[in-house]
């Protein structure tokens, strides 16, 4: 359609597009298509699959689809939950919003289905990443430390008392301190029995022991979940938790001996009130000591359970949580920089009259994002399926009671394997969410760099997944551990894990692996799925061997078996990681396989160009492990040129899939209808109005009306002579 072209200035002769009847004018040898509503609509005419059917394949199913598009709606319709602004908000600002939108959302959090809750969550961690961290602090840290660490009596009271419902009781989360993170071991905060008051005393004896980084508590909490070393009889017990009150919840007035202060600017998520606490000799009565698996009676006498490693299934959860939002928060990063380079046109050519190309259509452009395509959806099947193995091992646990023997050590087993997995998928994926919100900012080119394009923040919020939760190198390394413990384990005759079991040949041979090198030639070939698991099967094996020589070396040297294990950390790094690729690969396929038939053929080709292009990545590390040779690599990069050549003509299809309203995308870059420069331009304008200069009268104008004259020194008495 045409309009006003008779009002716009003369640019010169005129040229009329035939795929959208738009008239633009020729400037030098090229046209400048102003349209780009047009280039994104022609992108949705043959979709290779049912969108909609993929929505429900990733959703899990048509009810949960609904609920979620029901969500984003009700969130869109809120003013309370207007997201467009963001980046001009102050930090005192984006505090009281946040809790506004907390004193909204409790009500509703413990009133609706546990279902509807997790959804409503799922979308609030993208649409608003520090609300989310905020309200979970409260729901996720705090509640969830009572349900995994209280006694079923200890649990009712603090119900009672209103830990659920936010009404009377508002947590936090004292775990991490000033000199210590990782080492949740070596924590210095001290709770010491005094048998004479059966109260506990909570003190901080070091600067290093302060609590630091705990949200919620500067401006928030009422208690604390406290992690302390327990000290009964002047021995210690090891680090415990302890409900410690901070604030008197009618006057909001610090408890004796409770200091806290506000640890201001942060690089993101400035929606919580991050702050430090220091105890000074605080008493508590012993029932505020959780005591599910650790008791301490009024005689001072300390119960252990059998198996301490127990208490700690339930802080797994966090981390298997962030796998599921890095795919969520990849899919947003994803629509956005598709859909822009759906409708941004560069260059063309150099054939008079033609039109520049849309950055998609560079082979270039569709390296730089499809492989990332590929990355979401690995991460978005491995939560799935890490989140399944979650349940599973918490139902397992709770049903344990008095239990012991067989089905104990069953749940020892379980709890170490799903503990390893979630540590190398936590740290894997939100590295790799973080590097895909990267790359796909600057694939928007000047634009990515601005606050009202949604990347540059979403980087800033994202990138504390890599250090909270567990640092991701740390958790990487526990990872690496337990896989050369389970291969050690497996040599004295112990059962390989599923996920392990491409281990069966190493450990058949004393882990010495010998590789029978792949025989097919063609980009086919190398690039099936058969082939492909079996390549990274191969490359995660022989780097566990490794790890294990290593580890084997460091205790041949006389080392200790902790120490063996530092020796043998880099190794046993490399092995988690090439562990962690073969888990998400192995995974995607499995879903491949379980898929509709209609959406076999995208989801086949993404989990193709995820192994295959991870495998060109670190074409090392199978040329090392003898699987391909050095022409089988070349052959993967002909598969990996032309899977992006063939999933660019469903690159925008799949992001609608995705099923992210313009709402939740929060960009006017990743409009659902591609009208980028419209909005863009809009939105800039709209929040920054032209106003005077504030300072130009007292910078500016002296400024340009300084003289540059200079005012003569005193006369010196050597020119006087």
């Amino acid at each position: 359609m045409i309009e006003n072209t008779a009002s716009e200035p003369d640019f010169g002769p005129q040229f009329r597009c035939g795929e959208c009847d738009w008239v633009g004018h020729y400037i030098g040898d090229f046209v400048a298509h102003r349209d780009p509503k047009a280039s994104i609509a022609e992108e949705r005419k043959a979709p290779s699959f049912p969108i909609r059917e993929l929505t429900y394949w990733l959703d899990g199913d048509k009810k949960v689809t609904e609920l979620k598009e029901q969500i984003m709606l009700e969130l869109e319709r809120d003013p309370l939950w207007r997201v467009s602004d963001h980046p001009n908000l102050t930090l005192a600002e984006t505090r009281e919003r946040a809790m506004k939108k907390i004193r909204r959302l409790a009500d509703q959090a413990t009133s609706r289905p546990l279902e509807e809750t997790m959804v409503r969550m799922s979308i609030i961690s993208v649409v608003d990443p520090g609300f989310w961290t905020r309200f979970g602090v409260h729901f996720g840290l705090f509640f969830g430390a009572l349900q995994g660490q209280a006694s079923p009596a200890q649990l009712a009271y603090w119900m009672e008392k209103g830990a659920f419902t936010m009404q009377g009781v508002t947590g936090c989360f004292g775990m991490t301190e000033l000199g210590h993170g990782s080492n949740v071991a070596g924590l210095e905060t001290i709770a010491t029995f005094d048998p004479n008051t059966d109260e506990f005393i909570v003190h901080s004896p070091t600067i290093t022991a302060t609590k630091w980084w705990i949200g919620g508590a500067a401006h928030t909490a009422t208690h604390c979940a406290v992690y302390a070393q327990l000290l009964v009889g002047g021995k210690r017990y090891g680090t415990k938790t302890f409900v410690v009150q901070l604030r008197d919840t009618q006057t909001f007035e610090l408890m004796p001996g409770v200091n806290i202060g506000d640890l201001g600017k942060k690089m993101g998520r400035d929606q919580i009130d991050n702050g430090w606490i220091r105890f000074t000799h605080v008493r508590i009565p012993r029932s505020h000591m959780l005591m599910k698996h650790t008791k301490v009676m009024r005689s001072g006498e300390v119960i252990e359970p059998p198996l301490a490693q127990l208490a700690y299934g339930a802080l797994i959860q966090g981390r298997v949580s962030m796998v599921g939002d890095s795919a969520n928060v990849a899919k947003r990063a994803l629509t956005i920089a598709t859909r822009y380079a759906s409708v941004r046109r560069q260059f063309s050519d150099g054939t008079p009259g033609a039109l520049e190309s849309k950055l998609i259509d560079y082979p270039i452009h569709q390296h730089r994002l499809l492989p990332l395509m590929a990355q979401t959806f690995a991460m978005i099947f491995a939560a799935r399926e890490m989140n399944t193995s979650y349940m599973q091992l918490m139902s397992q646990l709770n049903e344990l009671g008095d239990s012991k023997g067989a089905a104990v050590d069953a749940a020892i087993k379980n709890l170490k394997e799903t503990h390893a997995t979630s540590a190398g998928l936590k740290a894997f994926c939100t590295w790799m969410c973080l590097n895909i919100i990267d790359q796909c900012r600057q694939s928007l080119g000047g634009h990515g760099y601005s606050a009202y394009t949604g990347l540059s923040q979403a980087y800033s919020d994202f990138a504390v997944h890599c250090t909270w939760e567990g640092d991701n190198t740390i958790l990487t390394l526990q990872c690496g551990r337990y896989l050369v413990a389970t291969a050690l384990d497996a040599l004295k005759g112990q059962p390989l894990p599923e996920n392990l079991a491409y281990l069966k040949d190493a450990v058949k041979s004393g882990m010495v692996l010998e590789t029978k090198p792949f025989s097919g030639k063609s980009a086919a070939e190398v690039s099936s799925l058969a082939a492909l698991k079996a390549a990274w099967s191969s490359v995660a094996a022989n780097a566990i061997v490794n790890a294990v020589r290593d580890f084997k070396a460091g205790v041949a040297k006389g080392l200790s078996k902790d120490n063996a294990y530092e020796f043998s950390s880099a190794s046993r790094l490399h092995a988690a990681r090439m562990h962690t690729y073969t888990y998400l690969l192995h995974r995607f396929v499995a879903q491949v396989e379980q898929s509709p038939a209609a959406l076999r053929p995208i989801l086949t080709l993404l989990a193709q160009l995820f192994g295959a292009h991870s495998a060109v990545q670190h074409s090392g590390e199978f040329l090392q492990a003898g699987f391909y040779s050095g022409a089988q690599i070349e052959a993967l990069k002909v598969f990996v040129n032309d899977a992006c050549a063939q999933i660019r003509k469903d690159a925008v299809p799949l992001t609608d899939a995705f099923d992210y309203s313009d709402y939740i995308i929060n960009s006017p870059l990743g409009r659902y209808d591609g009208d980028v420069y419209e909005k863009y331009f809009e939105l800039v304008t709209s929040l920054n109005p032209q106003k005077p200069v504030p300072y130009f009268d007292s910078l500016i104008r002296p400024l340009l009306e300084r003289t540059n004259e200079s005012q003569p020194g005193p006369e010196l008495e050597i020119d006087q002579e």
